[in-house]
């Protein structure tokens, strides 16, 4: 990893917003790993931290809308079937896609916002959103707000790992440990979500024929 974002980095600030853009169409490495590395390593002072968010955020963002417009590109059924074949291999399993499709059907702007706050769907969100073919307007600036609340947490723990006298391997490995937490969580709850969202429809129409 080191070789690569060192070379990006030269860059500038430019190079940290090319990196938040790649790691949306890649994962590797991870954002998380990739954002306290540039907070402990780009960000000498806090103005420069505040100027780095920003950057990333919009690399993050951009990164996102190539997914989305992919996703309206291919529409829903080729969706489905390059999911269904080739997402296992992108940390995409199809039912993850699913529960995430099934999801967007609430409120887009939401959905979009907290989905941004956990790895893997968060990069990936973009292609059901865009294959359903989803308001662009409420997908960016979910995207966009998402983004600045995940980069600002591991780009200010970086920054302060860098400032602390501590050993940052320590620290950072039980920040990994957080968000893998977070995102179990966030998992279990869009599964049971979507679960009940189902029930609901099936009682709904229960109920309907009934009244007939």
């Amino acid at each position: 990893m080191i070789g690569p974002v060192a070379t990006m980095l030269g860059l500038g600030l430019l190079g940290a917003g090319v990196l938040a853009f790649t790691e949306k169409l890649l994962p590797v490495p991870p954002s998380h790993v990739l954002l306290l590395f540039l907070g402990m390593t780009a960000a000498p002072n806090s103005e420069v931290l505040a100027t780095l968010l920003l950057i990333t955020a919009l690399g993050s963002t951009i990164g996102s809308m190539f997914w989305y417009g992919m996703g309206r590109w291919l529409g829903s059924d080729r969706a489905d079937r390059l999911v269904d074949r080739f997402g296992k291999y992108v940390l995409l399993p199809k039912a993850t896609y699913q529960r995430l499709a099934r999801a967007y059907r609430g409120n887009q702007f939401r959905v979009t916002l907290l989905a941004q706050l956990v790895p893997t769907v968060r990069i990936y969100l973009a292609i059901p959103a865009g294959a359903w073919r989803l308001a662009a307007l409420p997908f960016l600036s979910g995207t966009f707000c998402g983004t600045l609340v995940w980069n600002a947490a591991f780009l200010s723990a970086g920054y302060l790992m860098r400032h602390a006298g501590q050993d940052p391997v320590t620290i950072g490995l039980r920040i990994v440990a957080v968000v893998l937490v977070l995102e179990t969580a966030f998992l279990v709850a869009l599964r049971y979500g979507a679960v009940g969202r189902i029930r609901a429809w099936q009682r709904a129409v229960t109920f309907r024929r009934r009244g007939r």
